[in-house]
């Protein structure tokens, strides 16, 4: 774009001059040649830069494509850590989730097993008192007074554990 450019200016400017050159009477003096001479060497002196200068845009396009690649590598490495790092988080959270359903089942084995304990004493506590309290004590005192004198008493008394 820039070369363009240039060329444009030099084809103006060389426009410009012709019709000087084109009006000389008695054609071309050493002068026009001198001129001429210069003219080429600073056009080929534009031309030397114009390429330096596509030379310094090529070499800038290249270091800036190696950093776009650097930069896309980047992001990819920061796409996989996001994905390792998501991926970590869905385990722990399905650990915790683990841990909370074996407390869940912990404390309700704990709640049934402590309220069968707890109904088995009082059941235990229960009889304890209808016997303390009632005529089936007297009725158990009793067999027992009988089965001193009477072993087969003794003996349904023993399987019962009531002697």
């Amino acid at each position: 774009m820039i070369q363009r450019f240039l060329v444009f200016w030099i084809w103006v400017w060389v426009l410009s001059v012709v019709p000087g050159v084109v009006q000389a009477q008695d054609g071309f003096t050493q002068k026009d040649r001198e001129l001429l001479i210069r003219l080429e060497e600073r056009l080929n002196q534009m031309d030397k830069r114009l390429e330096l200068m596509n030379q310094r845009i090529e070499d800038l396009r290249a270091e800036m494509n190696k950093r776009f690649e650097q930069v896309d590598k980047r992001f990819e490495e920061l796409r996989e850590d996001t994905n390792n790092r998501f991926q970590q988080m869905i385990s722990f959270l399905w650990i915790l989730a683990s841990i909370f359903a074996a407390l869940v089942a912990v404390v309700i084995a704990f709640a049934l097993w402590d309220r069968r304990t707890m109904i088995k004493r009082a059941k235990e506590e229960a009889i304890n008192e209808i016997e303390k309290e009632g005529r089936l004590r007297d009725l158990i005192q009793a067999l027992r007074k009988l089965a001193r004198k009477n072993e087969d008493l003794a003996r349904v008394l023993r399987e019962f554990n009531l002697l």
